[in-house]
């Protein structure tokens, strides 16, 4: 790859709910908390040099939840940032409790729900979240009860747009008769394809798919396809696998994240690199 200050907006963007446009390269703001996904990070300094250092590359989509920490990546992303600046998205989650580190429990009820909501606006110092997402389905709890509780606080005010993560198409088409969906969280890497039709329906219907875990599966050990491809390209693996992911689908909203101004670096720059049909096809024919 040509050695060139990465810049997010060699993505291209997309536009969420029709009116909210974004550069399709984000970062995900899970990493910057404790080991764990659990406390504070080691460097908390370093932490929000890693969130200023993703706005200087053009990143205007930031992921995060109140789950991370718990509360504690949201808290870091007001204070590297707050006065957030025109044009900056920053997006967060409710519906997951934390009893420890590494420990995840969905609550998807009502109360919960406005509660964790209200949180995460004191917290980014927000008067409105521009996207809201439904972190998981509670099996406990009705569908329709969840995403209904979130189509009351966007009929507040409170947030604008809402999106879900960890979905199936059937649970997207239940959710869509009670609120306006925009966008879509699951799982999806060039080497866990599980959501293929999720991504296929979200493309299809003009809602945006975000892969949590983009990077999932793929190591940087210089063997096969993607090793060659990325030899090819003079770039690493990882590039090349959000390079994939980019060129998939024109809903993709890759979120790669990490603690590091480094590898946020070389993340970027992925924008920038172009697979060869060829090269896509390979990848893709490897499979997960």
């Amino acid at each position: 790859m040509a050695s060139t200050t990465p810049d997010a907006s060699a993505a291209g963007t997309l536009t969420l709910g029709g009116d909210l446009e974004v550069r399709r390269l984000g970062f995900g703001a899970m990493r910057i908390t404790g080991e764990g996904i659990w406390g504070p990070p080691a460097n908390r300094e370093e932490a929000k040099a890693v969130l200023r250092r993703a706005l200087e590359l053009g990143v205007n989509f930031i992921d995060t939840a109140d789950s991370y920490g718990p509360e504690v990546s949201e808290e870091l992303i007001a204070e590297a940032l707050h006065p957030y600046p025109g044009g900056l998205v920053i997006a967060t989650k409710g519906g997951l409790k934390r009893p420890g580190p590494g420990r995840w429990e969905p609550d998807g009820r009502p109360e919960h729900l406005r509660e964790a909501c209200e949180g995460s606006l004191q917290r980014l110092r927000l008067e409105r979240i521009d996207l809201y997402q439904l972190h998981t389905v509670d099996p406990r709890v009705p569908l329709e009860d969840s995403v209904g509780a979130l189509a009351d606080l966007r009929d507040e005010g409170k947030i604008a747009r809402v999106g879900l993560s960890n979905v199936d198409t059937a649970e997207l088409e239940r959710a869509r008769e009670i609120v306006p969906v925009v966008s879509v969280q699951n799982r999806y890497s060039v080497a866990d394809r599980d959501s293929d039709p999720v991504l296929d329906w979200c493309e299809r219907q003009g809602l945006a798919f975000i892969p949590w875990g983009p990077l999932r599966g793929v190591g940087p050990d210089g063997t096969g396809v993607i090793g060659r491809v990325a030899d090819a390209h003079g770039a690493n693996e990882l590039q090349v696998a959000l390079a994939w992911l980019l060129a998939r689908s024109p809903a993709m909203l890759p979120i790669p994240g990490t603690s590091s101004v480094e590898h946020m670096e070389e993340n970027v720059a992925a924008a920038a690199l172009r697979l060869s049909e060829e090269e896509f096809g390979e990848l893709l024919a490897a499979g997960p």
